[in-house]
């Protein structure tokens, strides 16, 4: 007969009840949690600029910046481990590389099953793009990111207190006015700076257009400037005029709502998950660090499949019945 395991509830609520008596303990006499600091921007790492460009002003070294590495690092890291599970021409990829594959199938049924024969331009640029933004929204919940780095004076700061070393923690006592300290993370969730989802709308926006005249070529121009039957139905053409001028303002509308549907999300995750480990820490933040993971792989989603919607749309005449 098959052995199957169950959960033992006598035994194993011992353990939970040990695990959260000792929550209890260390966030009341060993690590006091304290309200953090925060910003919309990105920290400064540096306070002196990198590098100063003429038009677009100073460079710093912000807290996004190693993140971004980071997260490339990961994917790259990735990819190494599927190529070398795809070794020696095997036909059953095993570890990693059979998790991507299972993922990358998904990704692309799903994009034949709405694009059709234009899968193969459109699909390199939605998996990329949920890849990426899934990356970076998953590092978020590393232990360690947005919680430790260098400590910078601060008006309205905390008294710190040495561990060790050049190792210091804040402690929940404000300091006086000019004398106290934050933390400037050396790292911070990339999709929490809005540089980062305005520069991935763009690219998105840009290759939806440039989809859409490879599919169509000078025609595709015919959505924004219709002047077919402006001479031949005047009424008609002249709505026509119009709803070309809607259609460019809702296609530039799309970067606004790209960049901010992601970062508004994911920096809302980080001021929750703050606020209520500082007031709540006991119990509540594993729910929300949860709840972070369920809205970073969504939100991924969303982005990746938007793309995809408006790829395969743009490859469509503007009222025309194309064969698909």
């Amino acid at each position: 007969m098959e052995n199957t395991r169950k959960w033992r509830w006598g035994v194993n609520r011992w353990w939970i009840f040990g695990l959260i008596i000792l929550t209890i303990l260390a966030v009341n006499f060993i690590a006091k949690p304290i309200q953090p600091h925060i910003q919309v921007a990105p920290e400064r790492i540096l306070l002196e600029p990198i590098f100063t460009l003429p038009v677009i002003g100073d460079f710093y070294f912000v807290n996004t910046l190693p993140s971004m590495l980071l997260v490339d690092l990961i994917i790259i890291i990735l990819a190494l481990l599927v190529r070398n599970g795809l070794k020696g021409g095997t036909l059953v990829p095993k570890g990693v590389a059979a998790l991507i594959e299972m993922l990358v199938e998904a990704l692309y049924n799903l994009t034949e099953t709405s694009a059709g024969k234009y899968a193969k331009q459109i699909f390199p640029w939605f998996a990329t793009i949920f890849v990426l933004v899934l990356v970076a929204n998953l590092t978020k919940l590393i232990p360690g990111m947005e919680t430790i780095g260098f400590m910078h004076h601060y008006d309205h700061g905390y008294v710190t207190q040495n561990i060790g070393g050049n190792w210091n923690i804040l402690t929940p006592e404000l300091a006086h006015k000019g004398e106290g300290y934050i933390v400037t993370p050396f790292f911070r969730g990339l999709s929490t700076d809005l540089n980062f989802t305005i520069a991935l709308a763009l690219i998105s926006v840009v290759m939806v257009q440039v989809i859409g005249i490879r599919a169509q070529g000078v025609r595709y121009f015919s959505k924004f400037l219709n002047f077919t039957t402006i001479f031949k139905k005047p009424f008609l053409g002249f709505m026509d005029f119009i709803v070309g001028i809607l259609e460019l303002i809702s296609e530039l509308a799309k970067i606004l709502s790209f960049s901010f549907r992601l970062f508004g999300v994911m920096f809302s995750g980080t001021v929750l998950v703050a606020l209520v480990g500082a007031m709540l820490p006991v119990f509540v933040p594993s729910l929300i660090f949860a709840f972070e993971l369920f809205m970073g792989v969504i939100q991924a989603f969303v982005f990746g499949m938007l793309t995809l919607v408006f790829m395969a749309q743009a490859t469509q005449g503007h009222g025309e019945h194309d064969d698909h």
